[in-house]
């Protein structure tokens, strides 16, 4: 049984406004609205689906509500947009893509929508990837593979897919034994550096970095997220080193 809404009152407000941008849709769709619109297909519109996601990213990082807001505007836009072109063709609409993700949600939270126990996060994640295969299995799929992590993934992200399916144990292994294994990859590094074998330098350097993605993912430490978090802060550093500079002279 569906547990009830938690009594708000955004039912009907949310209803009307998906039915606004739904019939925006449709016009600009339509014969007599935007050109550039009806023209666009599944595979055109790939490259704003990933740059609107990255935005929306963007903005919960700065933590500036009314960014996200326009932000996660943008990219509904992109699901509404794939959803009208595949309704055009008879196909799916995007209450079928409610109801899907709807059905799936309740299916992979029995704990939540059925009763059973709950248990601690290591279980709920061992539950969740059982019914994900029990659905495949149901609907004649193969077993996944690692071929099935989206290639489009940046290259960190599909790292910490696969270290978490490739290295046994909790969360990816034991963190002293991984650390280990990137010092040791880092010492091998350093004496091809000292060698100048040149050749071998991206092979080694793509293992250490694979080997950190295992360590982050025994850590729970997402590594792009990381990155990005580093990025950001010699930013700010060189944009305020470049600041003091110019108020110097």
């Amino acid at each position: 049984m569906t547990k009830p809404n938690s009594g708000n009152n955004t039912g009907p407000c949310a209803q009307k406004a998906i039915k606004r941008l739904l019939d925006i849709m449709a016009t600009l769709r339509s014969p007599t609205g935007c050109p550039w619109d009806a023209e666009q297909t599944p595979e055109s519109l790939k490259p704003y689906i990933i740059e609107e996601a990255y935005e929306v990213i963007d903005a919960i990082d700065r933590n500036e509500s009314g960014a996200i807001r326009d932000e996660l505007g943008d990219l509904l836009l992109q699901i509404v947009f794939q959803s009208r072109i595949f309704e055009e063709r008879g196909e799916f609409s995007l209450a079928d893509v409610a109801s899907a993700i709807s059905d799936k949600l309740v299916r992979r939270h029995p704990h939540v929508f059925a009763g059973t126990p709950a248990g601690d996060a290591q279980t709920l994640a061992d539950q969740w990837e059982a019914i994900k295969a029990l659905e495949n299995s149901e609907q004649g799929k193969p077993p996944r593979s690692l071929a099935d992590i989206p290639r489009h993934l940046p290259a960190l992200q599909m790292a910490r897919k696969l270290a978490g399916k490739t290295t046994p144990g909790q969360n990816g292994g034991n963190p002293a034994g991984l650390l280990s294994e990137s010092l040791d990859l880092l010492g091998q590094l350093g004496e091809e550096v000292r060698s100048s074998r040149h050749n071998a330098l991206e092979s080694r350097i793509g293992e250490l970095l694979f080997s950190l993605a295992r360590l982050g993912c025994a850590l729970n430490i997402d590594l792009e997220q990381a990155l990005r978090k580093t990025n950001d802060e010699v930013i700010a550093e060189h944009d305020a080193k470049f600041k003091d500079d110019r108020q110097e002279r």
